[in-house]
This record gives C-alpha cells, sequence and structure tokens, in this order.
C-alpha cells in the first residue's frame, strides 16, 4: 500500500474478467480479501480520479474479481484497466502498537545503531519468509548503494519513529 496524501492505493485493476462488466484486482492488501471491505473506492487512471462504489466481489484462483456500479459489460470494463485503487487513509483499521502499513514505513530515514545514516527506505518488497526493506541512498547517506534489509522488528528493525520520519536499524553497513 502506498499512501497519497489522505488516500492510500490498496490495489489496481488489471483486465476484465468475463463479458459483464466485471474486474480483476490486484489487492495490495494481506489478506488479499481485505480489499472487498471497502466500498467506495477512488480509481486514479491516466490522472484522473474516479468515484467508485464496491457492488460485489470475491476470490477468484489468486486473484479477486470485483463489480463495480455502473459498470455492466467488457468495452465500459476495459477502460478502467491499469486504474490504482485507493481508499481514504481514515478507512483503514487502527494497526496494533508496533505495527505499520507499509506506506508509513515509506520515505523514513534509515539509520543503523551506530547513527550511520543507511538512506531512505523506497518501498518494501513481499518474500517467502519476511518482507525486506529496499533502502535507497540519500545525500546524507554514507555511500550510495542501494540495500535490501529484511524487515524484522525487534531483530533488525530496532526502532521506527513516524513523527521524526526514522528507523533504527541493527544492520551491517558493508552489507
Amino acid at each position: 500500500m502506498t499512501q497519497n496524501s489522505q488516500e492510500t492505493v490498496i490495489g489496481r485493476i488489471t483486465s476484465v474478467f468475463g463479458v459483464k462488466g466485471w474486474l480483476k484486482v490486484f489487492s495490495y492488501t494481506d489478506p488479499k480479501e481485505g480489499i472487498l471491505n471497502y466500498p467506495e473506492w477512488t480509481l486514479d487512471l491516466d490522472g484522473k480520479r474516479i468515484p467508485a462504489k464496491l457492488e460485489e466481489g470475491r476470490r477468484q484462483g489468486q486473484g479477486i474479481v470485483v463489480r463495480l456500479k455502473g459498470i455492466n459489460d467488457r468495452d465500459l470494463a476495459r477502460t478502467y484497466c491499469g486504474a490504482e485503487v485507493s481508499v481514504s487513509t481514515a478507512e483503514l483499521p487502527e494497526l496494533p502498537e508496533g505495527e505499520f502499513y507499509w506506506f508509513q514505513l515509506e520515505g523514513l530515514d534509515v539509520y543503523t545503531v551506530d547513527d550511520e545514516c543507511l538512506g531512505k527506505v523506497h518501498h518494501l518488497m513481499e518474500t517467502g519468509s519476511n518482507d525486506v526493506l529496499v533502502v535507497q541512498a540519500t545525500a546524507g547517506s554514507i555511500d550510495q548503494r542501494e540495500r535490501l534489509i529484511p524487515y524484522l522488528p525487534g531483530e533488525v528493525v530496532q526502532n521506527v519513529d513516524l513523527d521524526s520520519k526514522r528507523m533504527v536499524v541493527d544492520w551491517d553497513p558493508e552489507f
């Protein structure tokens, strides 16, 4: 999930499904069906913001398929392919202490426990065992390397301070 001011991107429309206007959606939520909990969507397509209402949806194989209000045929549905799906950030459930949405971690400055700047969290990747922070170099970082750092709170990630936009990691800068 990425954040756009007061909205958070929770998925992307990938293709049409069937002939009655259904759409395939790639969900960024965990679990994937979580995207169906948000009835009011904003679609961002080629710079245009389009309000959309979720009529129904379900799991279909490895993905999600949905029917949006007013989209009843394949040709009209095709015009929405590629749109990012956003919801109001205020609608997201509050997380327990110490847990964060990915969009909250993106953009944080990353420092070692020895106060060396490694760069800024550009994005996260999901891997089989744990999520990985992709940390890109900044003007103030110790070098210009991109680093992949496992997101392991309490092991590698020592502290996350959203107010100061700073993360402290127990990570060897040589890695």
